[in-house]
């Protein structure tokens, strides 16, 4: 369950300047305003379309029991909801209820085509205070009303091979120098210390987010210009390059990574360590058995850098929004209120592997196993969403095709300097019109 809309990201910058008055209000309204029955687009979080069904269809129905209102269900793939989205807000014709990936809250927020959560509306669906803050903090930008609500929440950890680690007499690293050093210890053999994306364009976006924080580093400033070669930015990206280039305990192969190979590598062995979201299927699925790998947080310097922040993890996850035009809002409000509520999250969360974002729910033993335990305590003690700017996209965009550059040359021998990372986190700056 981990979205990688990086193919339709490159679109949002221009769908915004068309989307910005279409989707403010007047303009026509989705489905047929029937308070009988919604629209649904959920997101593809299991394996396939039809096992999203699988999983969902049986929730709706229930829905309908209690409510009398029938759900019209479309699983959209990651590779299209972004695209349908943006068409969605551009001609006033939406479904009612949809998922959106956080990290686009603000950037769908600042096209007007999503339904604000005033205080009106969260109440309608149990209120704010049901929410792990983290995870609202990732619904829109600051100081407005949110665009959306959490549905499905992860975060990252360090996934380490408890075999590998014992052979080798090492403890799980706590600092980001453990973490180098257990990896060239266990670098040997064809085996490699860790396993990373270095073509994916959101995990080195995740990652330098991530890093950046431990850092002190700001990717845009108060007022929201982007500001991406400062030398805190430039020192976490290079932490992070360096795993491949420098350290050389991250096999070179990895540059051209971006299809979840690295998650392949740790559950065969060929690595001993993954940074990754919240994934025992995706482990188990490939061969691993519970108890075979441990999770610690993501390691950070020691000691902390001047600025330095106790942030371990992005918030990563899933919100459910309502199309602003609804012709059938009081319904969608109860559809968010159903798929929100404790006993759907606990159904939900279990299905696809993630955490509940809703507080109450999280105290179910399915999500009491030791990895979730860890993932739970970052997420309310030290994870920080992505920024919430409407130009949040664009910088996914810049800076993790950025990152993809440099760890190609990384793996084609050439030094990394930083002198070579701030030039091309400053090209990726111009990009944006800094």
């Amino acid at each position: 369950m981990r979205p990688h809309p990086s193919r339709a990201l490159a679109v949002l910058a221009a769908g915004l300047l068309l989307t910005a008055a279409a989707g403010c209000g007047g303009g026509t309204t989705s489905g047929d305003g029937d308070p009988r029955t919604l629209t649904y687009w959920a997101s593809n979080q299991g394996t396939d379309l039809a096992a999203d069904r699988k999983v969902l269809e049986p929730e709706l129905a229930k829905f309908e029991k209690q409510t009398g209102i029938r759900v019209k269900l479309e699983v959209v793939p990651w590779t299209d909801l972004l695209n349908r989205i943006l068409a969605a807000t551009t001609s006033g014709q939406g479904p009612d209820v949809l998922n959106i990936g956080n990290t686009w809250s603000a950037s769908l927020q600042a096209t007007g085509g999503l339904l604000p959560f005033d205080s009106a509306a969260m109440a309608e669906v149990g209120g704010a205070g049901r929410f792990v803050p983290a995870a609202l903090a990732a619904a829109g930008a600051k100081g407005k009303a949110p665009a959306a609500v959490p549905l499905y929440s992860l975060a990252y950890g360090l996934y380490y091979n408890r075999k590998m680690f014992a052979d080798a007499d090492l403890e799980p690293p706590r600092t980001w120098r453990e973490l180098v050093d257990a990896g060239r210890a266990l670098t040997k053999d064809g085996r490699y210390g860790i396993a990373i994306e270095g073509a994916s364009i959101p995990e080195n976006v995740h990652q330098a987010f991530t890093l950046g924080q431990m850092y002190g580093a700001d990717f845009f400033t108060p007022d929201g210009r982007p500001q991406f070669a400062t030398p805190q930015a430039v020192a976490a990206v290079k932490s992070y390059i360096d795993l491949l280039g420098k350290e050389k305990i991250a096999a070179p192969g990895n540059a051209e990574y971006s299809a979840n190979q690295s998650l392949n590598d740790f559950a065969t062995g060929k690595a001993a360590m993954l940074l990754w979201q919240a994934t025992t299927s995706g482990l188990t699925n490939l061969g691993m058995k519970p108890g075979e790998w441990g999770v610690v947080p993501t390691p950070r310097p020691s000691p902390a850098p001047p600025g330095g922040r106790n942030i371990t993890s992005m918030v990563a996850g899933i919100n459910i929004a309502v199309f602003r035009n609804t012709g059938n809002r009081g319904g969608a409000l109860k559809f968010v209120k159903f798929m929100t509520g404790d006993e759907e999250q606990k159904i939900l969360n279990r299905a696809y592997g993630s955490l509940p974002p809703v507080v109450s729910a999280q105290s179910d033993p399915a999500f009491d196993t030791a990895d979730l335990r860890v993932f739970k305590s970052v997420l309310a003690t030290s994870a920080a969403p992505l920024p919430q700017v409407p130009q949040e996209s664009q910088f996914e965009t810049a800076v993790g095709t950025a990152m993809k550059e440099l760890f190609a040359d990384a793996a084609a021998g050439r030094p990394t300097t930083e002198a070579e990372v701030r030039e091309r986190l400053a090209a990726a700056q111009q990009q944006m019109g800094g």
